[in-house]
């Protein structure tokens, strides 16, 4: 007979919703719990300033949407309230720490790689192929036109 009274107080059609809102709702608070669990200094000391900030943001990005979900059950509206500012707030710092991120993930470009790469692309086959009758540089420095050993007389 609870069972009966309780299926009155809501209408059917949303019975599969609060199913999943109940759902949802314990698996935050299995999150919570889990995080409330370890002390927040000893969770700090084991981050490095980056993830400090992102867990930071992290919970109070989470507490400030608790609290608008509070309001729209209180039947308040959260777009006029300045909770929808906060929320704002926090989403940029939370931009910031994105673009942080994605800094330290860009690739950095490695110069002795580079000029190898150039190195290969400028490569010229005529001067290296020893299949080749044309004389090379080194071999046109190696034969010169006039003796070198004496220099002509000036008058």
């Amino acid at each position: 007979m609870a069972a009966d009274s309780r299926s009155e107080d809501y209408p059917h059609e949303i019975d599969e919703q609060l199913t999943g809102f109940d759902s949802s709702v314990s698996s935050v608070r299995a999150m919570l719990d889990q995080l409330m669990a370890m002390p927040r200094n000893e969770l700090l000391q084991k981050l490095d300033p980056l993830d400090q900030a992102k867990l930071d943001l992290m919970s109070a990005y989470t507490l400030n949407s608790l609290f608008w979900m509070y309001l729209v059950t209180q039947g308040i509206n959260p777009r006029e309230h300045g909770i929808k500012q906060e929320l704002e707030r926090i989403r940029t710092y939370m931009n910031k720490v994105k673009e942080i991120t994605d800094k330290k993930k860009a690739a950095r470009v490695d110069k002795g790689a580079a000029a190898r790469f150039i190195r290969s692309a400028l490569y010229e086959p005529d001067e290296k192929d020893p299949r080749k009758k044309t004389p090379s540089k080194k071999a046109a420095d190696a034969t010169p036109d006039a003796p070198r050993g004496k220099r002509p007389k000036q008058s």
